[in-house]
């Protein structure tokens, strides 16, 4: 099976999957036994980790719209994918349970702002414009950007979107990405990725651009839609953090690390990605200030 095919399966597989699980041990929404083999990490009074501890739950941004990184599925009405365990093994590691909220591009950096989100993992690259604004965990999956289009597109990379519609999301980095490298688009900006695949099917713009693991769950709901062009930019994923908590982002910095390095990153990205693309890939080795000089704060 191509490439294409096997992803055009992965929403009914993670859909099976996740049936499966919740037959198999349901228990584990209410904690589990595994979130109980050891007694929580004590942490300084007043840091954000006892707060959080004393609260009982850590509210996590994700995307509910992203398959395979951050979805709600449609039969169980729980939030899954790749980002969704990361923040299960962050909550776990507290010894308190995730609380998912829904944080799309455009209001990831309020939320942690404004104190709606204690953490934001919701497929946000890394950048030096960011980082001034929020602090974010080192890197824990690098995507690639890419252009998506119908089988019959003849876009071959951004030069060609000059005089065509391309839709993605206000607040991503492909809208300054498109500004400044697809002179002559007609940018469409919209506050969801849904959206941008629901205007692209209808005929309203000629192509999405953003990144790859984003395009792949499209083309899961639509086998008629495919990537056209070269890869466009390196967009490396980071766990967004309030500005300032250096206490808090040390934390996570050892839970992303111990995550990668116990065979749990490998697990979550065989589970979500690997099996159905039969790409291989490593746990990232980049750092949070390499990436950040990928895309430096202007």
């Amino acid at each position: 099976m191509s490439t294409t095919g096997r992803w055009r399966w992965l929403m009914a597989a993670l859909l099976v999957l996740a049936a499966l699980a919740l037959a198999a041990c349901g228990e584990d929404e209410d904690g589990g036994d595994a979130a109980q083999q050891e007694p929580a990490q004590k942490f300084p009074v007043g840091s954000t980790m006892a707060k959080l501890q004393d609260k009982g739950e850590v509210t996590i941004g994700v995307k509910y719209d992203v398959p395979p990184f951050g979805f709600k599925n449609p039969q169980s009405g729980d939030v899954e994918g790749f980002d969704v365990d990361l923040g299960k093994a962050i909550a776990e590691k507290l010894g308190v349970k995730p609380k998912f909220i829904e944080a799309i591009s455009d209001n990831r950096i309020p939320f942690l702002e404004d104190g709606t989100a204690d953490l934001i993992i919701s497929t946000m690259t890394i950048t030096g414009e960011r980082d001034q604004e929020i602090d974010f965990s080192e890197p824990y999956y690098v995507a690639r950007g890419r252009i998506l289009g119908p089988q019959d597109s003849d876009i071959e990379g951004l030069a060609d979107l000059k005089g065509k519609g391309v839709c993605t999301a206000l607040g991503s980095t492909y809208e300054d990405t498109l500004r400044k490298r697809a002179k002559g688009a007609d940018l469409k900006l919209v506050d969801s990725y849904s959206e941008c695949l629901e205007l692209l099917q209808n005929g309203a713009v000629d192509a999405i651009s953003t990144d790859d693991v984003i395009l792949t769950g499209m083309i899961i709901q639509d086998d008629t839609l495919k990537f056209v062009g070269k890869q466009l930019t390196t967009e490396p994923y980071g766990v967004g953090i309030r500005d300032g908590d250096t206490e808090l982002k040390q934390f996570v910095d050892g839970v992303v690390a111990e995550y990668k390095e116990d065979g749990r990153w490998a697990d979550a990205y065989q589970k979500w990605v690997g099996q159905y693309t039969d790409e291989k890939q490593e746990p990232p080795t980049m750092t949070l200030e390499q990436a950040i000089e990928l895309a430096p704060a202007p």
